[in-house]
């Protein structure tokens, strides 16, 4: 099985777009890729790792470059 590795662009939105951006996207991806996100909405602090523990989707890590947040996302 190839890992693929996809980036989302979320910056700009406010919640809860990023999250279902996020959720539409990796349900295109196989299990083991990974979902980059980016994403400036504050919420996303909460919203991103608390719609990976519910998904059960693996939250790799989080990171904060400026005013933009990044979330590395594994589909399980």
């Amino acid at each position: 099985m190839s890992e693929t590795r996809t980036e989302l662009d979320a910056t700009g939105l406010l919640c809860p777009l990023p999250v279902l951006k996020a959720r539409k996207r990796l349900q295109a991806l196989t299990p083991g890729s990974t979902l980059t996100l980016r994403a400036d909405d504050p919420a996303a602090v909460v919203d991103v790792p608390h719609f990976c523990a519910e998904s059960g989707h693996e939250l790799v890590s989080s990171d904060i470059e400026g005013p933009v947040q990044v979330y590395v996302i594994r589909k399980t």
